[in-house]
């Protein structure tokens, strides 16, 4: 799985945090969320830390799920 990039964001005066992927708006944080955001992206990998925090996170067990059984939905195999 490769590693999210395209990935940016910036404070604004009202404190507030804009957060973009690849130049078009992915999300803004306000309060204490943009508080904890720039705390946690000081400290980890910034581009992992914004991915997840935009919701544009992947966590590699999507066809894991999509295959089991309970997920299957009206595919019975009857036609």
């Amino acid at each position: 799985m490769p590693r999210p990039h395209g990935f940016a964001y910036e404070r604004r005066r009202d404190g507030s945090v804009a957060l973009t992927h690849q130049g078009r708006a992915a999300g803004v944080l306000r309060g204490g969320r943009a508080e904890k955001f720039l705390a946690e992206v000081e400290t980890g990998d910034p581009q992992l830390v914004m991915a997840r925090w935009t919701g544009s996170y992947r966590f590699g067990n999507e066809r894991q799920a999509r295959d089991h059984p309970r997920n299957q939905g009206g595919r019975t195999g009857r036609r």
